[in-house]
């Protein structure tokens, strides 16, 4: 029993470890969300609700900038639908490789998934088998810090202005470019992430958010079943 839980403690403190750097970059995301949560009428503890709930940044940040009085329910449901329908895809990819998980830490563990943590979870599954310690402890932090620091942001964002005057909204950004890049280990995977790129560039600079999600994933999906089909043949 001793030994499990050992066991268990050490995978929650390398996904703590390995989640440190994206804790910090969400800190100044979700500031900036609960300042223009607050900006726009909403209570503190409709902000931390609102986190825990949803917790999806991009999608929280999107629908607020968006709410008015009436709210446009139309705009904002196609918004954050194109915005999240990225989950989909992060689900159906990482369900494999939690199958053996049982159905409680699988149902948690999903609800608090995120960009970071998917990603973080996707490289550990290249090395080791996945635990329920290390998948759900990891997002639970995650999801824990996002609620914190969006109901601090109602309080210290208007003291603090506009974060990303510092370029702050780059953080996650920055981080999921470097998380990406290390499953960029063959050609196939390099030209992949290429195209995915190219096609949300190309549909951002068109059409605008959040239409470029879905570009980029259809790209990055059509490539790969390409070189999958190529690999097969071979």
């Amino acid at each position: 029993m001793s030994e499990i839980s050992t066991d268990s403690w050490s995978e929650f403190r390398d996904g703590l470890v390995e989640l440190s750097p994206a804790m910090i970059a969400a800190a100044p995301i979700a500031l900036l969300y609960g300042a223009i949560a607050t900006s726009k009428g909403l209570s503190p503890l409709e902000v931390a609700l609102s986190s825990a709930l949803v917790f999806a940044g991009g999608a929280q940040l999107a629908a607020i900038e968006l709410w008015t009085n009436p709210v446009p329910v139309a705009a904002l449901v196609l918004s954050t639908f194109l915005i999240n329908a990225r989950y989909i895809l992060m689900s159906a990819s990482l369900a494999p490789k939690v199958a053996h998980l049982p159905f409680s830490a699988n149902l948690l563990g999903f609800h608090v998934l995120a960009d970071e943590n998917w990603a973080l979870a996707e490289r550990r599954a290249a090395r080791r088998r996945i635990t329920a310690a290390y998948f759900f402890g990891m997002g639970a932090v995650f999801w824990l810090n996002w609620v914190l620091w969006s109901w601090a942001g109602t309080v210290l964002g208007p003291l603090l202005g506009d974060p990303r005057r510092f370029g702050a909204d780059f953080a996650f950004t920055a981080i999921f470019i470097g998380l990406v890049a290390g499953f960029v280990t063959t050609r196939h995977h390099g030209i992949v992430v290429v195209a995915s790129a190219l096609a949300a560039t190309a549909a951002y600079v068109a059409f605008g958010s959040p239409w470029h999600v879905l570009a980029g994933a259809f790209a990055g999906m059509a490539a790969a079943v390409i070189f999958w089909h190529e690999e097969k043949a071979a």
